[in-house]
This record gives C-alpha cells, structure tokens and sequence, in this order.
C-alpha cells in the first residue's frame, strides 16, 4: 500500500496527567487532592497504590523533556495539578507551585516543544471536596479563579489551552460508579455534578479569554464513545439511543448546542428534575470553543438485560448490557476496533457545526515485559505499534475525508499511575521501572519517532 504522509501542520504529540506521573504529593506546597484521599482508603486502589511518588515526573521533568526532544516530539499535552497551585481550591497562588509549571513551560519552549495544557484532569483540591466539591455551583466559580491564575502566568508561552479532561469520568464515575475519586455514588449527584463541571467549562474559558493573548485556543476533551447495538432488536437499539445520550449527546449539545437533549431529560426524569440548571447557564457552558478534543480507546456494545445490582454510572440505564466485543482485546479488555474512532470523528462533523478536532488521546494497555539482551534493555509492544497503526489509519482516512483534525497525542508518554488500577496497568510508550525510575523505550516509542520524523508511516 502507498504510505500515508499527513498535512505539513499535523501536530504529533504525547500526553500525560498530573497525579498520574508527577509523585512529590506533598512538595512546595501541594494540598491534597480527592486523588490523594481516595487512593489511600483501603480497597479502592488494585494493590493499595498511590500517586505519591508515580512516574517522579515533578523531579524528573528536565530529564523528560530532554527525552521527549530525542522522541522528535513537536508537543507534550500535560496537566497543571490545581492543588500545586492552590492548595486549598481558592485565594492567590503557590507561587513554588506555579514556579514549577512556569520552568517546565521554559524547558519544553527551549527544546521545541509546544505545550499543550490542561486546566483539570481529576484532581480537585481536597479542602474544595470538604466543601461539596463539585455538587455545589461554588465550585465552577472557584475553577475559573485557578483558571485565570494559571492563564495569567502562562498565557505568553502556551498556545493550546484544556479547560477539563474527560467530564463524563469525573461525574459518572467519580458519583455514578463510585470507582474513581471521591467515591460517592448517587445518579442524582452525578448528573448535578456533570452540569457542574460544563459550568466550570464555561466561567474557565470566559476567564482563559480575558487572560491569554489574542490568537491562544481554548479547547475542551472529551471522551466519545461510538455506542453500538449489539443486536437488530428495538430493545438494542433503545439502549444504544439511552448510553449514548448520557456518553455523548450530554456533553456535546450543551457545549455545541447550547442544550441538553431532549431525550435524556426524559431519560433521567425520575432521577432528577434538572432543577440546578439556572437560566443562562446553557450560554455560559456553550462560550465558543477552539478546539473539541477528542480521546478515543473502544467502542461500546450495548443490549438490554436484567437489572444490575449495586451503583452504575449509566443513570436510567439499569437494564442496559454492556457486551464484549469478540476479538482481540488490551489488558484493560477493551476491545481493539478502529472503526469505532471513525465513527465518533464522522459523528461529530456530520452531526455538529465543523469545527477543528484533535486525538487528545488515544493508545492501550497491554503486559509488557522489559527484557534484556546483548543490545540492552528493551520492551518488544507489537500489539502497542499495531493498534497505533490501525488508529493511525483512521486519522488519515478522516483528513482525506475533509474532517478538520488538527493532531494526534499518543497516551500516554510514561508508565503511570493508572488511577483505580493502580500501578497494574502500562499504557506508556516509555517504559518506567517504578524502583528506579529509570526509562526504558519500548518499540512503540521508536516507531513513533519514526512516524514523527516522516511525517507519515507505512499502513501495513
């Protein structure tokens, strides 16, 4: 086949997240997070870990970027830990925490690297937490104060602008499940919380706006989900319309649309009556955006089945059956399948008013092994650089298609701190032995570079 060569502006990157990699929860300042609380209770993390020292990306960042030069990468998508900024959620900065963001900014600026930033991946402040957190409106106003702190100190070096990571986690799993920080489930509370969170979006790209320069973008991630009936049935295909209302069409309409559908207030009805949304908070949450950003791992196969027991994060969902996809899968068992990154980048240029779309992250788990030979020391991922490829295929196949994507990060850069999985799962293209620290690159890492380098790469 002919190789496929990308636009000369397509932006490679690589991502990473806070709490995930940095380590040094208690250093310069830092407060606690929800992060921070929920992984030290007994039971919620596999094998009791924490972000406590991580992939000692705090300490080591020199050494990181230094790395990521040598990766050829044109931009590093990071996370600014809001408790390093303010440790209590509110009142001025740390000035020894925002000084670290300002040298990683520096070092990244001077190796050639944009960086790419986001506002929030997860880790609320604790202190905020005790507060309410996000079930109480306080807290989006409170997100536009670190927003405008951080926009304020960074704005002269940082184009690419994320306001939140992943809503749908923070609220349906954080409060639907349970499984993520805080823990707390209750469907009501996480539709309160969902609303919240666009809300923070909102105030935090009106306060982006009156911080950066003129021609900085402010972007929004979201992780879409291509949902698929598992069967021709009514009942399949209803459960599909349920999921990918409270997935999808609930983010996307109030953000694009400056609605919630119809559909899912109907949906949720007995869950709650809507009643915290306040008139003009649909204007606020649909403040014009730059850039959608999209992460993208599986596609979801749903049926009807038997009421479930015990929290879910799918209010009004209970009878859905989320099914496994046959056929190759990564160690999470997320079903491996390209066509469902088509779908969602189809899905939204159809559906919505085009707009530029990035791959904010997109990548997979599997059990690697570090090995030694004459050669060194070495990770052999083909199952990492084949799913990269055939997803790869996808983004170009989307450009030609004339979808406005604008880059590709790969997640993620490190080994990390895989949230409720602990330390148990890798999706790093750089292998990190936690003892050590020491990083290793797998295959995948140089397959990338070469991807990088040639702008292009050869889809078989």
């Amino acid at each position: 086949m002919t190789r496929l060569t990308f636009p000369e502006d397509f932006v490679w990157g690589a991502a990473t997240a806070a709490y995930q990699v940095e380590g040094s929860a208690t250093a310069d300042g830092r407060g606690p997070s929800i992060w921070d609380t929920f992984a030290r209770t007994p039971g919620r993390v596999t094998g009791g870990d924490t972000g406590d020292v991580a992939a000692d990306h705090y300490r080591r960042y020199r050494q990181d970027v230094a790395m990521m030069a040598d990766l050829g990468l044109p931009a590093y998508r990071f996370s600014v830990s809001w408790p390093r900024v303010q440790p209590s959620g509110k009142g001025p900065a740390n000035a020894a925490g925002l000084d670290h963001y300002d040298r990683l900014v520096d070092e990244l600026v001077a190796k050639g690297i944009t960086p790419v930033l986001t506002l929030y991946h997860w880790d609320l402040p604790q202190e905020l937490q005790d507060y309410g957190g996000w079930v109480v409106r306080d807290t989006a106003a409170r997100f536009a104060d670190y927003a405008m702190l951080v926009g304020e100190r960074l704005g002269d070096r940082v184009p690419l602008w994320t306001t939140l990571n992943e809503p749908w986690c923070s609220a349906f799993l954080g409060y639907g499940s349970g499984e993520h920080a805080p823990g707390l489930p209750d469907q009501e509370t996480a539709l309160r919380v969902a609303h919240h969170l666009l809300l923070a979006h909102g105030y935090g790209t009106r306060a982006l706006r009156s911080a950066l320069p003129a021609d900085a973008r402010v972007s929004i991630t979201l992780n879409l989900a291509a949902v698929l009936p598992a069967g021709d049935t009514p009942a399949a295909a209803d459960a599909a319309r349920r999921v990918d209302g409270l997935a999808n069409r609930m983010f996307l309409d109030p953000l694009l649309r400056a609605s919630y559908p119809t559909d899912v207030l109907r949906d949720t009805a007995a869950v709650t009556d809507w009643s915290f949304v306040v008139s003009g908070d649909l204007k606020v949450i649909s403040s014009p955006i730059d850039v959608l950003g999209v992460n993208y791992y599986s596609p979801t196969l749903v049926d009807t089945g038997e009421r479930r027991p015990g929290p879910s994060p799918w209010p009004a969902c209970e009878d859905v059956r989320f099914v496994d996809q046959p056929g190759p899968a990564t160690a999470m068992g997320w079903a491996i399948d390209s066509r469902g990154l088509r779908a969602v980048l189809r899905r939204v240029h159809e559906d919505y008013a085009p707009m530029p779309l990035m791959i904010t992250e997109n990548g997979a788990a599997f059990d690697d092994e570090l090995a030694a030979d004459g050669a060194g020391d070495h990770v052999h991922d083909h199952e990492r650089i084949a799913y990269l490829r055939d997803h790869l295929r996808v983004v170009h196949e989307a450009i030609e298609a004339g979808i406005d994507l604008r880059g590709y990060f790969v997640w993620s850069l490190l080994d990390n701190f895989e949230w409720a999985h602990g330390y148990s799962k890798r999706f790093g293209i750089v292998h990190v032995d936690y003892p050590t620290q020491r990083r290793v690159w797998k295959d995948s890492a140089h397959w990338y570079r070469e991807v990088i380098t040639t702008n292009g790469f050869d889809p078989e």
